[in-house]
């Protein structure tokens, strides 16, 4: 009779450990979001080199010593602004010469003029009293113009590089005085893939980082798209115009480069609820009964802590945000917020008991 019991007592307790197993497992605290339509800019990134807007190596143009130097590196000038002055004593005085030699002819030929008006002198001598008096007028220009390349002038506005030469130094044609770049707008010139030929135009809205400047978007526009495509790199370039009031951006300097495409709607999801797996990306949507289910997607661009969705999902769709690490198909979700439970105080200590009860 005690056998008969003691296997019924295990017989009973066996079911009950069997029914506790196929008890639901509590249902997972997770954050969820509703997958919506919303606008999108695809974007195109690049790397691209700043070049200031107008540039030049500012050179001599005459064999002479230089007498001033009218600048210190870094100075900003104006267009026409002198830059050096070098020696024109000799030009100086082969200008004396050839002004009195030009007036001396002036003088001649209106005499002529009278005595060949009275018929005194033959008219070919008047001519070629004439022609003695062009020749020497365009000597003293010959001469001026030379003079005019004694005084080394800035062509256009913008800022001077380093110096490189001084007073007394003997400069030649070719000698590089300084750099000057007009950088109050630079250009970037950067490569695109052609697949992505017919999305560029001009007008395109184009943002930039550099690393010297942590933390700062400069911002331009698409000025110019290549005419050819490069047969080696299969790229087009693509220069864009940046206003650089403050002329932080230096030529030659790299910068991180996205265009932006016009905006369209796209279905997207936030970045932390795609799970990867290998290369499938996958997210949980919850369905009937709050249970989830792993659901394929193809994955578009991603921008700014977003993924935009190519298939896989449709507009309404409730998927898990934070929390997926613990999720399976068929596991129970609640909201966090709902999650959490009241807080139970804590049983007393067992010494403290035992103290009073003693």
């Amino acid at each position: 009779m005690l056998l008969a019991l003691l296997a019924s007592s295990a017989c009973g307790d066996k079911q009950a450990t069997e029914r506790g197993g196929r008890d639901e497992a509590p249902a997972v605290p997770v954050t969820t979001t509703i997958v919506r339509m919303a606008p999108w800019n695809d974007t195109i990134a690049a790397l691209g080199t700043a070049t200031a807007r107008e540039s030049v190596s500012v050179t001599a143009k005459v064999s002479e010593t230089v007498q001033r130097v009218h600048f210190d590196s870094g100075d900003e000038v104006a267009a026409g602004a002198p830059l050096v002055t070098l020696s024109g004593q000799q030009q100086q005085a082969s200008l004396v010469a050839a002004q009195a030699a030009a007036e001396e002819a002036d003088r001649l030929l209106r005499r002529q003029s009278e005595l060949a008006e009275q018929q005194l002198i033959a008219r070919a001598s008047l001519d070629s009293q004439r022609a003695t008096r062009d020749a020497a007028r365009a000597r003293v220009a010959e001469i001026r113009a030379n003079l005019g390349d004694r005084t080394i002038r800035a062509p256009f506005a913008g800022v001077l590089g380093i110096r490189r030469v001084s007073p007394g130094a003997l400069v030649t044609p070719g000698t590089v005085i300084a750099t000057l770049d007009d950088i109050g707008r630079v250009f970037v010139d950067f490569p695109v893939p052609e697949g992505q030929l017919a999305h560029l135009a001009a007008g395109q809205r184009v943002f930039g980082r550099s690393d010297a400047y942590s933390g700062r978007e400069f911002e331009g526009t698409v000025s110019t798209v290549e005419a050819r495509v490069d047969p080696a790199t299969r790229a087009v370039n693509v220069r864009a115009d940046f206003p650089n009031p403050d002329k932080v951006l230096k030529p030659g300097m790299l910068l991180q480069v996205r265009l932006q495409r016009p905006e369209r709607q796209a279905l997207q999801v936030p970045e932390i609820s795609v799970v990867q797996v290998g290369r499938e990306s996958f997210v949980y949507r919850v369905g009937a009964g709050d249970a989830v289910e792993q659901v394929p997607i193809q994955v578009g661009g991603r921008d700014d802590g977003r993924v935009e969705v190519l298939s896989g999902l449709e507009a309404g769709d409730r998927i898990v945000v934070d929390g997926t690490g613990k999720l399976r198909t068929g596991s129970k979700v609640v909201e966090a917020e709902a999650a959490v439970p009241a807080a139970t105080p804590a049983p007393p200590r067992t010494r403290e008991r035992r103290r009073n009860a003693g």
